[in-house]
């Protein structure tokens, strides 16, 4: 099967999400979906992946677990802001020294920086490994950058190695 479609559950993925996003199954946007889903699963033939290995899964559920009650409190922070509840906010950049290698490592760290309310992934430096994260709320950046660094960083070292 994958000698002919490569990568079938993202191809089946592909199709799913197309025929949701347009919300309609007319054999139009059927046949729409396969040919999307085919062109997209050999577009990933040409993208050489690393591979990764989730060496301890333990600690990604610790970390999904900081995530989740750091969104909710993050969620709470940014809605006090915008309802005027909570002093006028300090927005500011952070800069941080990473140690992380794993591009898999570095798209987590992005994932969970971007989905945190009140911060942005701004820019990172492959060279220098320094991480730049935009705040909303900057009050103390040896906060955040030790929130990065050991909170975040040091799990998906455990997790990628």
């Amino acid at each position: 099967m994958t000698r002919w479609l490569p990568f079938p559950r993202m191809a089946a993925l592909l199709l799913v999400v197309w025929l949701l996003a347009n919300q309609s199954v007319s054999p139009g946007h059927i046949l729409l979906a396969c040919a999307l889903a085919v062109v997209g699963a050999w577009a990933l033939v040409a993208v050489e992946f690393p591979r990764a290995a989730v060496r301890r899964l333990s600690a990604a559920v610790r970390l999904g677990c900081l995530v989740l009650a750091d969104i909710v409190r993050s969620n709470i922070a940014v809605a006090r802001i915008v309802l005027g509840l909570a002093p006028r906010p300090n927005a500011g950049f952070v800069r941080i020294k990473l140690d992380l290698r794993s591009p898999y490592a570095l798209a987590t760290l992005a994932c969970i920086i971007t989905s945190t309310p009140g911060t942005v992934w701004a820019d990172f430096d492959p060279e220098s490994r320094i991480l730049v994260v935009h705040v909303l709320d900057l009050v103390d950046e040896s906060d955040w950058i030790h929130t990065i660094g050991h909170r975040y960083q040091r799990p998906l070292l455990e997790i990628f190695g």
